[in-house]
């Protein structure tokens, strides 16, 4: 399908020379289960293939020699040349190039790096290594790690002033914001915030602004760079994932990702941050960037397997691209290709083919509480992945499948358990046949499971999630 929309001219959060969508853009995805970058032709919306980084994720059971595993972070040099790759578990950042899709260099940082970000004047690469406490600085010309940058535990992701001259680092185990001053590569404040859970993490264009989200709590923070205070806290929603600003004829916004409520939510920029829309979109929504024009945003679907892309003069939704599985970070690059190229080398597809299957968990008695499962089919087996939210904190949970059709619930078929965080949610996967064990396929009798329960480890507890 082709959605065609005609540009405008006006700023860009990436690129100082904004111009219409066309041919020579690029929107990429991280494909986090599939361990692919998908490659999006956004002039008519067409994915162009996917670089394969590495087997799907079902496949990672042994030692890994070859290839990478959870791919995850983005990030793109200043020339619109180079895109960085982070992989989560494999720790690497792996280079391509944007003209051909061929993988250029490839650099091993600590353990589970989170997200790459180009310094401004593209000498330097400054990847966040979430699973330790520091910032590992990749030199760009040489791809070879030259420092690490002491930061608290935990560092999501960094953001850097217009000017090259300051650095910001949100932490996704710390309630803290770093400023570092980049000429010393030394902290030079300490911004206490909200909550320690900061995955993402975006400037606005006049350097004015850093808006930040905490995924745990459901809120957006607001610093103000001249005076490095937090201006503002917005309440967005559960499970709120990305932020990126944009500057439109119509006033400076952000949109903002709330993967609880499957909705971007879009706000002014101004004092008092009023919320302006709300835009449906899909399971999950997770990474978002706007195009070099800011005509629209692309949004990644972590739990539809898609990218949508959404006109910011409308708020609407103008179109859909299926994309590689659960796709987290997303990145929209202006003039990646040499004019009049539509280069498809160096792309593959990796279970382009392969059904998805969303299901909301919801509480037998109206609460708070709620969840998903995603199962995906990976060819002989099914990866099946949760997302609880608002359960009883500190407390283990069982997930099965049951052939009962109301409480109590039966539990027939386990398959995983997972513990809740202080604020009651918690995350969990489960391999294997899922979808024909469901079905009967796999019973003696034929019998089927009606339902996937949530419900606490203790004998006897009922059921706290049930799918709808």
């Amino acid at each position: 399908m082709k959605y065609l929309l005609a540009g405008v001219l006006f700023s860009s959060a990436l690129s100082s020379h904004a111009q219409a969508v066309s041919h020579r853009d690029r929107v990429y995805t991280a494909d986090q289960i599939s361990n692919t970058v998908s490659v999006i032709d956004p002039a008519d919306n067409q994915l162009l293939g996917q670089v394969i980084l590495g087997k799907p994720q079902p496949d990672l059971v042994s030692a890994l020699y070859r290839g990478q595993a959870l791919v995850h972070g983005l990030g793109a040099s200043p020339d619109h040349k180079t895109l960085a790759v982070v992989s989560v578990g494999s720790n690497n950042v792996t280079f391509l190039e944007t003209a051909t899709n061929a993988i250029t260099g490839s650099v091993y940082v600590g353990r589970a790096p989170h997200e790459p970000t180009f310094r401004p004047d593209g000498k330097e690469v400054w990847v966040t290594v979430r699973g330790e406490d520091y910032v590992s600085v990749i030199d760009a010309a040489t791809r070879r790690e030259t420092r690490r940058i002491p930061v608290a535990n935990g560092p999501g992701q960094v953001a850097f002033s217009p000017d090259g001259q300051r650095a910001f680092v949100c932490s996704s185990f710390s309630p803290e914001l770093a400023v570092i001053d980049v000429a010393t590569y030394k902290i030079i404040k300490r911004i206490p915030v909200v909550s320690p859970f900061s995955p993402n993490i975006f400037p606005t264009k006049d350097g004015q602004q850093i808006w930040f989200t905490h995924k745990d709590v459901g809120k957006v923070s607001v610093l103000d760079t001249k005076t490095l205070t937090i201006r503002g806290v917005l309440a967005t929603g559960p499970i709120t994932n990305h932020v990126a600003a944009v500057d439109l004829p119509t006033g400076n916004v952000a949109y903002v990702t709330v993967g609880g409520e499957d909705v971007v939510k879009v706000y002014s920029r101004e004092p008092g941050f009023r919320q302006l829309a709300t835009i449906p979109v899909g399971a999950n929504p997770h990474g978002i960037w706007p195009s070099g024009d800011a005509s629209r945003v692309y949004v990644g679907l972590e739990n539809g397997d898609s990218a949508v892309a959404i006109n910011t003069a409308t708020n609407r939704v103008l179109g859909k691209i299926k994309v590689g599985q659960a796709p987290m970070a997303l990145m929209y690059v202006p003039n990646a290709v040499p004019a009049g190229v539509r280069n498809t080398a160096n792309l593959g597809q990796q279970l382009l083919d392969k059904p998805t299957l969303v299901r909301n968990l919801r509480p037998p008695i109206p609460g708070s509480a709620a969840g998903t499962m995603n199962l995906r089919s990976e060819g002989l087996v099914d990866l099946a992945t949760f997302t609880l939210r608002a359960l009883t904190p500190n407390t283990d949970y069982d997930i099965y499948l049951t052939s009962s059709t109301q409480a109590p619930y039966a539990r027939d078929y386990a398959l995983t358990t997972v513990r809740t965080d202080v604020k009651g949610n918690a995350m969990g996967q489960a391999l294997g046949p899922v979808q024909r064990i469901a079905s009967g396929d796999l019973h003696p009798a034929g019998r089927a499971f009606d339902h996937v329960v949530v419900a606490p480890k203790a004998v006897g507890s009922p059921p706290a999630l049930v799918s709808e």
